[in-house]
């Protein structure tokens, strides 16, 4: 058993308040800081290994602080009468304190025989967790942002439907807030997706110091986010020249095969669960990673670079669904990736570093055709579409420790993601089908009929989005104040987005089915089907086109003030204001959103080290949070879209999924005109008429009340209670029927109506229309008028954890979170259906839509165990693991209106209600319990100096396949079939030397 010294609970008390003085973490959060205590009068000087040094004074109470610390290993000396009587080696993560005491000749020391104390972080009043490269390099899970950020408590994996722009993985849901809500960061940088918020760029994996996840609580530096904050610190050079490489493989024979999908028993119908839907035996592949590493001394103490390249390569195949013309692609997905960084301290008080980072996401393949009778790829058909997604951001900070209580940040950096796409359609002759699983059976033979043409839309090859961040941080220190103030601008732009019908026809079929013959297919707008021959049993198809073309950006302005107090030595208080301002700009560069009033968000947090010896903590903290519209709301709601359809009924179908013998259903426009449910002809919406003249950003308030408790010399443990309360959202409501009406009551002009607007849900919405002399009348709609609930989205979590901190052989943490996320809004997207319309779901077009749709929102899993640990067996070898269960995700059901089954709104199964009965949102059951096992083991042979590693990982040891996501549509067959699935086992093996 080894010996240490451990100060008494006295001498704990003062060094612990020089910790909870530092208040170093920067606005960006990039740096973290070192307090401690020591003998007052002596000096302490801090080295970093990237040549970094800062000396300070202990001050009359034998306390010292020093903030703004890059992460890393620190070397801290005290030296007393020009000799160095004390050394500790320390490391300092983002956002954190390290402590770093010296035995002051005042205090008692005590020899203490066994294991270490574990002091709790009495600074921190926020929810975070920091994985660091050690532990990345160990654990076993997929290699993405937010991958990491799933091993926080209260972070879920997303929907299927959404993934990352820049490489096409899966995001992720923080304390029930949509994917979309999200902010990431590298380096202190900003590079969330400009276009919808689906994730941001990320560095490559091997080149990750530190991710932070912030979950909950973060002061008045961070904003627009309403979920969580994934934070990214890149490696940096160090006076030590190192360089290194991997290989990862992950091969066809080490994983399982994917369960196959059958239509559902739930609704009876032609199909069932003995019908096969898709083929997905046959859906597996391989890839690889290769990554290599250098950084090191450009001048010894001064300049410093490190630069790393990743790339990622794998292949596989994806069969399609049955049909007279299924189809299976072999795909090909290449990830290259870059970063490079240089540090450059120009003195020990001034410091310039800049970044450069970059992704891309090739997507290409083959197109053929599939036998589904043997179960076999048949003839080529042609290419399928590539894409080329490819980011790029660079960033220059300038650090200034000015004096010993004043620290100034400056920042500007610049992202650009190219968007692109190839298509290669050897069947443009043929028009596209969809929706064949709504085909009448009795004209297809029980097979949906479709041809090889899948290409319904093509997009502009010069997309492009942009971002630019620019920032300015300023710390001072003054008495017990740490006081920060600065400014977080951004500037994101949307350019050249434009999608069209393919070519050569420029629409696609789709087939749609009315349970109901005699059912309108929408409310006195578009006939019955009934009414037409070959409609007799409830079955039309529309003409459908939908385009869109624009260029636009938005304006995102804050400033903030925090106060980080000191109250006494046991009490810490942090105090911060916000102001946000948004604008949003149309694609002539009009403002059509203009949030420029001050939009104040406080935040309010507390620490209290209970026993003064950081042992015991109890904090809290609240805040208001405010989320502005990314740049693709503007390409629906703000510019001139298209989005029609032309109905028919039919009374055959040919080879190639065309239907024959058509008869036009009458709309409000005409029999076989073009009918718009939202008005969307192509006509450009005037600025001032887009949204509601009072519409508030969306915002979230939080509370959080927490402990974190040291229970041994090993163990340390403790639990949180969190709530989120949705205060505003923004969506369109399309309910124009309800502006005429108040409209005509009130002598207002209707000429100018549009088809959707832009409001707050639940509230009063003021609108500018038209009235025809150049000028515009208001139209009121109180919240009674219009018909609506009001907004609801609340998240009520308690998060639980006991933690094993490394010891040097093990270490290990495992959390529970018992949550609810309750409302009739999941945020900006509708996971349950699918639908990523940033801020223009269909659930608040109408109220018919929103009628029974309260209850538990798609996000909500209620039991959550997640665990994580390493044990180093000895220097050779070492195993790992990370576990997570949860319990399931609520089901709804949607079907026709009312109890008798008709479509005031639109005309598809979107609607609360099942046959005939009010159905309420996640009020169907659950999808089943998902468990995830992953284990890894890892050998570095002695020989090699511990310089070459081998390692296996297993993902999903078991090879559990549950469903994650079935279907709300109450038609016959496809009613609670499975929409998505948990991925299989698979299996990676890797090589990594370090030079």
């Amino acid at each position: 058993m080894k010996t240490v010294k451990v100060l008494t609970r006295s001498a704990l008390a003062v060094a612990l308040m020089g910790a909870v003085m530092s208040f170093g973490a920067n606005a960006q959060s990039t740096s973290g800081a070192i307090s401690g205590s020591a003998d007052a009068g002596s000096t302490i000087v801090i080295e970093s290994t990237s040549g970094l040094s800062r000396s300070v004074v202990v001050d009359a109470n034998g306390r010292y602080n020093v903030g703004s610390l890059p992460v890393g290993s620190y070397t801290v000396k005290q030296i007393k009468d020009g000799a160095t009587v004390g050394t500790r080696n320390i490391t300092v993560a983002v956002s954190s304190t390290s402590d770093a005491s010296f035995d002051a000749t005042t205090l008692s020391v005590v020899e203490v025989v066994g294991s270490r104390m574990q002091p709790i972080d009495v600074t921190q009043v926020d929810s975070r967790m920091v994985i660091t490269a050690e532990q990345l390099a160990k654990l076993p899970i997929a290699r993405s942002a937010d991958a990491i950020a799933q091993l926080a408590p209260g972070v879920i994996q997303g929907s299927n439907d959404f993934v990352n722009a820049s490489n096409g993985q899966r995001l992720s849901s923080f304390g029930g807030a949509s994917v979309s809500e999200n902010a990431y960061y590298i380096n202190g940088m900003n590079v969330t997706d400009p276009l919808k918020g689906f994730g941001g760029i990320e560095l490559p994996y091997g080149s990750i110091e530190q991710q932070e996840v912030l979950t909950g609580g973060y002061g008045a530096a961070y904003g627009r986010t309403t979920g969580g904050v994934i934070n990214q610190i890149g490696k940096r050079g160090t006076n030590e020249w190192k360089f290194g490489g991997q290989l990862q493989w992950t091969p066809e024979w080490g994983k399982g095969a994917p369960r196959n999908t059958y239509y559902s028993d739930a609704l009876p119908g032609s199909v069932g669960s003995k019908d096969l839907y898709q083929y997905r035996e046959d859906n597996v592949g391989w890839s690889t990673v290769q990554s290599a590493y250098v950084g090191g001394p450009v001048i010894q103490d001064k300049l410093y670079f490190f630069a790393s390249v990743e790339g990622a390569r794998s292949e596989d195949s994806l069969v399609g669904t049955k049909s007279s013309s299924s189809q299976v692609a072999e795909r090909t997905f290449k990830d290259p990736k870059w970063y490079a960084k240089v540090d450059w301290n120009i003195t020990n008080d001034h410091v310039l570093e800049l970044t450069g980072a970059s992704t891309q996401h090739k997507v290409s393949g083959k197109n053929y055709q599939y036998d589904y009778n043997i179960f076999s790829r048949g003839d080529y058909l042609g290419d399928m579409t590539a894409t080329d997604t490819k980011a790029l951001m660079w960033i220059a900070k300038y650090t200034g420790y000015l004096t010993d209580n004043l620290t100034v940040n400056a920042q500007y950096g610049e992202q650009t993601t190219d968007l692109k796409s190839n298509p290669d359609n050897k069947y443009s002759d043929l028009i596209p089908v969809g929706g064949s699983t709504n085909q009448n059976p009795d004209l297809n033979g029980g097979i949906p009929i479709t041809n090889a043409n899948k290409l319904a839309q093509i997009s502009d090859p010069k997309h492009q989005t942009f971002g630019a961040n620019y920032r300015l941080d300023v710390t001072y220190h003054l008495g017990d104040h740490a006081i920060t103030a600065g400014i977080d601008n951004q500037r994101t732009e949307d350019r050249n987005d434009s999608t069209i019908m393919a070519p050569d026809a420029g629409f696609y079929w789709l087939y749609g089915r009315k349970s109901n013959a005699m059912t309108e297919i929408s409310e006195g707008e578009v006939d019955a089907p009934g009414n037409y021959p070959g409609g007799e049993k409830g079955y039309y198809v529309s003409k459908y086109i939908q385009e869109t073309r624009a260029s636009v950006k938005v304006m995102q302005r804050a400033q903030y003030i925090e106060d980080n107090w000191q109250v006494n030595d046991r009490w810490l208080v942090k105090l911060g204001l916000r102001n946000d301002q948004f604008i949003n700009y149309n694609p002539e560069g009009q403002a059509y959103i203009k949030q420029t009033k001050p939009q104040w968000a406080p935040r309010l947090g507390f620490a209290w080290d209970v026993n003064g010896d950081g042992t015991f903590k109890v904090y809290g903290n609240a805040g208001r949070y405010y989320l502005a519209l990314p740049t693709s709301l503007a390409a629906r709601g703000a510019a001139g879209s298209i989005y029609t359809n032309e109905y028919y009924t039919y009374t055959g179908i040919d080879a190639n999924g065309n239907p024959t013998g058509l008869t036009a259903i009458d709309t409000i426009n005409g029999p076989g005109a073009p009918y718009s449910a939202n008005r969307e002809y192509g006509q450009s919406p005037d600025p001032k008429t887009v949204t509601a003249k009072n519409l508030k950003a969306q915002s979230q308030d939080e509370f959080i009340v927490g402990f974190d408790k040291v229970f041994n010399e090993n163990w340390n443990y403790g639990a949180k209670l969190t709530y989120r309360k949705l205060n505003n959202a923004i969506d369109d409501t399309c309910y124009i029927e309800k502006f005429e009406e108040v409209a005509a009551a009130q002598g207002i002009d209707t000429t100018g109506l549009r088809g959707c607007y832009f409001f707050n849900p639940g509230e009063t919405a003021v609108f500018n229309l038209p009235n025809g002399q150049g000028g515009y009348s208001e139209l009121t709609l109180t919240n009674a008028d219009l018909g609506y609930p009001a907004v609801k989205r609340t998240y009520t979590a308690l998060d639980a954890y006991i933690e094993y901190p490394f010891d040097g052989k093990l270490w290990g943490r495992m959390t529970y979170t018992y949550a609810r996320s309750l409302g009739n809004t999941e945020g900006q997207v509708k996971s349950d259906i699918g639908q990523g319309d940033i801020s223009a779901t269909q659930d608040w077009d109408y109220p018919y839509l929103m009628e029974y749709g309260s209850g538990r929102l798609p996000n909500d899993r209620t039991h959550q165990l997640k665990a994580m640990g390493m044990w180093q067996i000895n220097p050779e070898w070492s195993i790992s693991g990370t576990l997570q269960v949860m319990s399931g995700t609520p089901n709804s059901c949607q079907g026709a209106y009312g109890p008798d089954e008709t479509y005031p709104a639109y005309p598809g199964n979107y609607y609360h209600w099942c046959g005939g009965k009010p159905a309420k949102m996640g009020d169907a059951g659950e999808t089943p319990w998902i468990k995830n096992l992953n284990l890894s083991g890892e050998y570095r042979p002695s020989f090699a100096d511990g310089k070459l590693a081998f390692t296996v990982d297993v993902l999903n040891v078991f090879n559990e396949q549950k469903a994650t996501r079935l279907d709300p549509d109450y038609s016959p067959g496809t009613y609670r079939q499975v929409m998505s699935w948990q991925a299989p086992r698979s299996m990676r093996l890797g090589v990594t030397y370090d030079f």
